[in-house]
Order: structure tokens, then sequence, then C-alpha cells
């Protein structure tokens, strides 16, 4: 219960950051815009509704984008593009609960889908975040 605590709190702290220079400081990856809206009357975006769930939506942004369920009102988007290496043809990350790592060979890249920080080096970018918010039965993902 206190490490969710602290991770809603550590969240919110990044999330109302007004400042979106962690997102575009990256060597790697340049910026796209983003401008989605998923509607959760329809099935494929239904587990959304269960905080734990993430969907991935192809074909937007740079390499895809994740949308993590954190609660019912509270969602969490991100590129799925690795943001320590240029994007490839092995680039795009891969989801796994609460986790998305990097296929690539050369590399053991992982990320944790709420924070979007890497899982075990400080010193090495973090995935970029889209602001994510529930209206009714629609998330809006955007930058």
């Amino acid at each position: 219960m206190r490490y969710a605590i602290l991770s809603l709190l550590l969240l919110l702290i990044i999330s109302c950051s007004s400042d979106d220079t962690r997102n575009y400081n990256n060597p790697y990856l340049i910026p796209h815009t983003v401008n989605l809206t998923l509607n959760l009357t329809l099935p494929e975006f239904n587990s959304l509704k269960f905080p734990g769930n993430s969907v991935t939506i192809h074909h937007q942004g740079i390499k895809g984008i994740v949308v993590y369920c954190l609660n019912t009102d509270m969602y969490i988007a991100h590129e799925l593009s690795d943001p320590n290496h240029i994007p490839n043809e092995c680039s795009t990350m891969i989801v796994n609960g609460v986790s998305a790592s990097c296929p690539c060979p050369e590399d053991d890249n992982s990320y944790n889908l709420v924070t979007g920080q890497h899982e075990t080096a400080n010193e090495k970018y973090p995935m970029i975040q889209y602001r994510a918010k529930r209206e009714g039965n629609v998330i809006r993902v955007y930058n």
C-alpha cells in the first residue's frame, strides 16, 4: 500500500509539470505530434477500464504508443520506441505487464510503464510520455 501511494505521488509530481523538456532533449528520438481518441466502449479498448491493463496502438507516434490504466481515472501513455538508441527495425519495445523492453540484441533496456524510467540505469533517457486524460468513455492521448 505504501509503495502504491508513493508511486502515485511521484507520478502526480512528474505529470503535473508543464515543462516538457525531458521529452524533447533526447538526441535519438524526434518528437511526433500525437492526438488520439480512444473510445472505451469499443472492444479493442475495453481492457483500459480495469487498472493494471494496457493497450498498444501501432502506427502512432514514432514506433507506437502504449496506454496504461493506473486506475479508472488516471492513464499513462508512452512512446514505444526505445529512447536510448536511434529507431531501427528492432527498437519497438514489447510490453509485458508493467514493463516495456527493447528486443534489440545489443541492449537490455527495460522501462517501467508507470514512471517511464529505465529499470536498472538512472543515466539513461526515460520513455517519452504523452498526456492522457479520460473524459467520460473517451481517453485522449496528446502532446
